[in-house]
């Protein structure tokens, strides 16, 4: 928590908190940006060059947004508070933000480009109060270190999320084609090639904009939307699919799958009926946590699709609370580690140990491992050392839509150095899992 006060007041406005995401009531927001390649520039420019990085960005952006606020409260860090009317407004000036700190900034006479990380949370005003506001802002900061893009978030119980609006649009967005699939690449670091992609679900809103996974994924499972939205991926998967295979690009397709649907008997026979008509190669990747809440069921339908040639993969390994009883009946062929524990692998003392344990574990139980949210060579490295299978992250691929990937796998070509295709490390807005 920072010293001096926000200069932000939520107190002297009267819109009430049920007001609709896209009228005109007038918003509190908090956005926190951070200069992520900060360490970076020290080292280029040393401490007092570095430190005029951050004056350089508020500089920019007070000047380009009059209606901003800017106050540095860090030697990386800008609070930057506003007022748009209309939540609306709110993604259209975070999205300004971000593109004016796009192109280099002038640093002691040199051209510097500055990677910006912004999280904002917002409330209708006087609905909230301060402290919570900044508490989401930094949730939503959090979240955009691991999606690399501008992440809002509301505070609880605001109408930025308008849930009951949101269950009810997500129906006819499934149906009408509002939904699209990204696909970040898995490359197998011992053969260097890559050996699957993950197909991510995202939600490009007529009027709202692009629906994070985190918001509309919950409601589908609760509104048991979930089977039509999992259903429609995975016809999508299988299209796409073919489409790569035509291209001369034969690669297994991994889709996430809730674990509430383990249990579902409908989805259970639409797999049973789809996957083998359609000749796919498809990988179905599930929580570790998933088959806890009627293990008989799940255990039963994961066999079911072990046997009709699915892989099965345990995801976000670590982040629940993991369970070797479950653990050993599952007949799964790969675990991925959870990104939490990849992300700092080459500056924690711990998680170079967890990781290479879970390692030695996963392979005790003949299952292969993938490491996800690989974003610098040295993690990439020490993974290869640690004996990790694959691969999965930004600095291979962000996800991409299926004319990206296209790309990706033809100029794909592995380097002695470990390196990848630099194009695709840098690609693609609506980043992040879904």
């Amino acid at each position: 928590m920072k010293d001096a006060p926000s200069p932000l007041s939520l107190s002297d406005a009267s819109h009430p908190a049920t007001a609709k995401p896209d009228d005109t009531v007038l918003w509190c927001a908090l956005a926190v940006a951070v200069i992520a390649n900060y360490q970076v520039l020290r080292r280029h420019l040393g401490r007092p060059g570095a430190a005029h990085a951050i004056g350089a960005v508020a500089n920019r952006l007070a000047e380009a947004f009059p209606e901003l606020v800017p106050a540095v409260v860090g030697h990386d860090r800008i609070e930057l508070t506003f007022r748009p009317a209309g939540y609306g407004a709110l993604h259209t000036m975070l999205a300004r933000i971000d593109a004016a700190c796009q192109s280099p900034f002038s640093i002691d006479g040199e051209e510097h480009r500055i990677e910006l990380l912004l999280g904002a949370s917002a409330t209708p005003a006087g609905a909230g109060d301060e402290l919570r506001l900044i508490e989401e802002a930094e949730h939503a900061l959090e979240d955009a270190r691991i999606e690399r893009h501008p992440v809002l978030r509301a505070l609880p119980g605001t109408a930025s999320v308008d849930r009951i609006a949101l269950k009810r649009d997500l129906a006819g967005a499934i149906a009408g084609g509002a939904l699209f699939l990204q696909y970040q690449p898995k490359v197998h670091l011992r053969r260097q090639e890559v050996v699957g992609v993950e197909a991510l679900v995202r939600w490009r809103h007529p009027t709202r904009g692009l629906i994070p996974p985190g918001d509309f994924i919950p409601i589908a499972e609760e509104s048991r939307d979930i089977v039509a939205l999992t259903l429609w991926t995975l016809h999508q998967v299988i299209a796409d699919q073919r489409r790569l295979a035509a291209m001369g690009h034969e690669q297994i397709m991994f889709i996430n799958v809730a674990g509430a649907l383990l249990g579902d008997v409908r989805f259970v026979r639409a797999v049973r009926e789809i996957v083998p008509a359609s000749g796919a190669r498809l990988g179905f990747e599930i929580t570790e946590t998933s088959v806890i809440r009627d293990p008989e069921s799940a255990i039963a339908n994961l066999k079911t699709f072990a046997d009709l040639g699915i892989i099965l993969a345990i995801d976000d390994y670590g982040a629940g609370l993991s369970s070797l009883a479950y653990l050993k009946q599952l007949p799964a062929r790969e675990l991925k580690i959870d990104k939490m524990f990849v992300t700092q692998l080459t500056s924690s003392n711990r998680d170079p140990l967890i990781v290479r344990s879970t390692i030695d574990l996963a392979h005790a139980l003949d299952m292969e491992v993938v490491a996800e949210g690989v974003e610098t060579p040295a993690a990439l490295a020490l993974l290869s050392v640690m004996g990790c299978d694959m691969a999965q992250g930004f600095f291979i691929s962000r996800p991409v839509a299926i004319e990206a990937l296209v790309t990706f796998l033809r100029e794909y070509r592995p380097k002695a150095s470990g390196k990848f295709p630099v194009p695709f490390a840098s690609l693609g807005a609506n980043r992040g899992r879904g």
